[in-house]
């Protein structure tokens, strides 16, 4: 058993290995894998904006998006709670945990997909009022909704899924899932939208078929595993002390989420409040903003798992050094993305729509924003570093504090919200200072508690020398 253990350690390369080398063949198969989730909303927005028109392009954009995070985001946030705690044991060489840990994240999603399903599918219309959406939208973006909420059980099953394969040092298998699952989205959008005449309906419809395809690929390839997380229908109940670890863990960042897209839901109300045009062009800009989220949400789920498994094995320095490479990575990769985005950002909105007026706006909003992304870098990267050793209060509190209430004061303030430039400014301004905040506390404080790392392994190795004893 511990041969196998050890085998399958220096293949993921997670605790093995040059760092930064590992880190890189890890962080892409993410990357590319986020990117094809990207995709499911890009092709509706692209296929939509072109066939449907710029009211379309608002009502399954902008808002009906800030919604879905809201809600989806609280249980991701929960779920990367998991993610830690299965990293851990698997670093660590604890089968017999990594299996119950595995069966006690996928029953979380399935509880947690039916109330998504539920709440989300009564909220739609408060919600939506609640942000201010333009009553010319209105309609199309509680219809969008409450097709997606009906069917995002898939999208909870799936993204747990995803973790359950990178803790385990696996970032391969998501990304083909997401793959196929993207291809299926973008026929079905042309399928539903154009011959179907099925309308932003169609695009809901999509969505939803093509992460059940996502979620059922993901099960089948867990299943088919042989080690500590592989899926075993019978084996689904909850494990009480490390689904309270999980939550230990993932609570906070399902609150630090909600908090964040509060603040988002308000600012994306002052943004509606300026008209469709802006709210178009608020749409299509978080289309473009994406690449870098999708880069940068990347380093931070594979530092994450990289601190999270050399955490659990003990390796205490190899985990600090990998903090130190991947900062100098999102770095180079943040200033070239920030130079695309100067270069070429007013081309870009062409890809979505073609109303002169709301390319203007969205250019605005992108150079307000995009020439800070690198204040954020910090943040990312150091949140996931913490909570790959099992803390997450801190990283919350931080957040909370820092982004989430900050916002909401520069949004009540009347003389910051006269125009889309200012709205846009809260961003870079509350990313700064909790990135502040971040690298105090990191350089600072007791972070990685090394004695307790050391000890959890020792424990570890223990414990499997008596299993292997009692067998033989």
């Amino acid at each position: 058993m511990i041969r196998a253990l050890k085998a399958n350690s220096t293949q993921n390369g997670i605790t093995e290995g040059v760092i930064w080398k590992q880190i890189l063949y890890f962080f892409f198969p993410i990357a590319l894998g986020t990117f094809f989730q990207f995709l499911y909303n890009t092709a509706d927005a692209i296929i939509v904006g072109q066939f449907l028109g710029k009211q379309a392009l608002a009502a399954v954009g902008g808002g009906t998006s800030v919604l879905i995070n809201l809600i989806i985001g609280f249980f991701t946030g929960i779920s990367s709670g998991a993610t830690v705690v299965i990293s851990q044991f698997y670093g660590a060489g604890d089968i017999d945990k990594s299996r119950k840990a595995t069966h006690t994240a996928l029953m979380l999603s399935l509880v947690g997909g039916i109330l998504i399903s539920i709440l989300g599918f009564i909220f739609t219309s408060p919600l939506l009022r609640l942000i201010n959406t333009p009553s010319d939208i209105m309609g199309l973006s509680s219809t969008y909704l409450h097709i997606y909420f009906a069917g995002s059980i898939a999208v909870v099953v799936y993204n747990i899924a995803a973790g359950i394969f990178r803790a385990a040092g696996d970032s391969k298998k998501p990304l083909y899932t997401l793959m196929m699952g993207s291809a299926i989205n973008i026929v079905l959008d042309i399928l539903f939208i154009g011959p179907l005449k099925m309308g932003v309906a169609g695009a809901a419809f999509a969505t939803i078929i093509s992460q059940i395809f996502a979620a059922s690929f993901s099960l089948i390839w867990l299943g088919k595993r042989s080690d500590g997380i592989k899926f075993r229908v019978r084996e689904l109940k909850f494990s009480k002390a490390i689904l309270r670890n999980m939550l230990y863990i993932g609570l906070p960042g399902g609150i630090q989420s909600i908090m964040y897209n509060i603040s988002n839901m308000i600012i994306q109300t002052k943004v509606n409040g300026f008209g469709t045009d802006t709210a178009a062009a608020f749409a299509a800009y978080g289309k473009l903003d994406f690449i870098f989220w999708m880069i940068i949400n990347s380093l931070g789920i594979a530092i994450t798992t990289f601190i999270g498994q050399n955490y659990g094995a003990g390796k205490i320095e190899r985990a600090k050094k990998g903090v130190k490479d991947v900062f100098i990575m999102s770095f180079i990769i943040v200033a070239a993305l920030e130079g695309l985005y100067m270069a070429f950002g007013r081309y870009a909105y062409h890809i979505f729509v073609t109303d002169q007026a709301v390319i203007d706006i969205g250019v605005r909003i992108m150079m307000t924003i995009a020439p800070f992304y690198f204040t954020y870098i910090s943040i990312e990267l150091l949140s996931g570093a913490i909570r790959g050793t099992g803390k997450a209060v801190i990283p919350t509190l931080f957040t909370v504090v820092g982004i989430c209430l900050l916002r909401i004061i520069w949004l009540s303030i009347p003389a910051l919200t006269r125009s889309v430039e200012l709205v846009m400014m809260s961003y870079p301004v509350s990313w700064s200072l909790v990135s502040v905040l971040f690298l105090v506390y990191y350089n600072t404080g007791d972070i990685y508690n090394e004695k307790r790392g050391k000890k959890r392994h020792i424990d570890y190795r223990e414990n499997h020398r008596e299993r292997e004893a009692a067998t033989q």
